[in-house]
């Protein structure tokens, strides 16, 4: 997404043309999202701060489309806070006004350290900040909202808002053994294009087929095979969006038997075409 503002002008700030997960039309400037990286110490729970702001004019809607990493989220809106188990399919969300929102990307590891249970319970939904944070879900949201309405484009704000998270997710390092274990197998899975089954994770890291099984659902509530699929839909999305090859070539790139298979893959799950896509979301 392109920035309102230089990055020279925001230190630690990262700015990117469009996030990989996010399926962005170009032809939306109705928002800007700024991120920030996690704070020293937190890198194993969470991998960064993500704060859009946005403008939307009146009667108008800016769907945001998203086709999720495996991990879990905490946003804090103006009129909502939640915490977000993980979408298999695509997430939309429709910005509707002039708003903000403070979001926590995590980690994998770290949705069963803040629940206290199976990531599976919340896979596809979204409960209140407060039923998995009590008290101090409920402080956390006020003090963040106090941050943010002073300048929601502020830089200012924004690390006013993300202190308010550091003394709370301090709480929950170290990330226990299996927290490390699922940050590194998804890891693998995201940073290897090349893995296309799942024996290649088995593999790997030495786990057989029921651990890596009960090991992924658990902590990001989906299975090995999602966490593949998954990579290589965003991928998929981002080779179709600066048009660098055919659609056959990418088809055979992501390791698709044929061209009509990634066709079906992509089409379930983002609801358009490749073609249509490309045609649609090419900057």
């Amino acid at each position: 997404m392109k920035p309102d503002t230089d990055p020279a002008d925001v230190s630690g700030h990262e700015r990117e043309p469009i996030e990989r997960a996010h399926l962005k039309d170009p032809a939306d400037t109705t928002n800007t999202i700024f991120r920030y990286p996690a704070p020293d110490g937190l890198e194993d729970l969470m991998r960064r701060f993500w704060i859009p702001v946005w403008s939307v004019p009146a009667g108008q809607g800016a769907p945001q489309r998203v086709l999720q990493y495996p991990v879990c989220l905490v946003v804090v809106a103006q009129d909502y806070a939640r915490f977000y188990g993980v979408v298999p399919g695509l997430s939309t969300t429709r910005l509707t006004g002039d708003g903000w929102a403070v979001g926590v990307m995590f980690t994998p590891a770290a949705g069963y350290l803040l629940t206290g249970k199976p990531v599976a319970a919340f896979t596809d939904r979204y409960v209140d900040l407060s039923e998995v944070l009590g008290d101090d879900g409920i402080r956390l949201t006020r003090s963040v909202r106090d941050a943010m309405n002073r300048d929601p484009r502020s830089v200012d704000a924004h690390r006013a808002a993300m202190s308010v998270f550091d003394d709370l997710l301090n709480s929950f390092v170290p990330v226990d053994e299996e927290g490390h274990l699922i940050n590194r197998v998804v890891a693998f899975v995201e940073d290897h294009p090349d893995v296309l089954r799942v024996e290649q994770v088995r593999d790997e890291f030495d786990l057989s087929e029921r651990a890596l099984q009960r090991l992924v659902h658990r902590r990001t509530g989906l299975t090995p095979k999602w966490l593949i699929q998954r990579r290589r839909l965003q991928e998929a999305a981002g080779r179709l969006r600066d048009r660098s090859m055919p659609l056959a070539e990418v088809a055979a790139v992501l390791g698709y038997a044929d061209q009509p298979h990634f066709v079906r893959d992509f089409t379930r799950v983002v609801g358009m075409t490749p073609g249509a896509f490309a045609a649609r979301f090419n900057p």
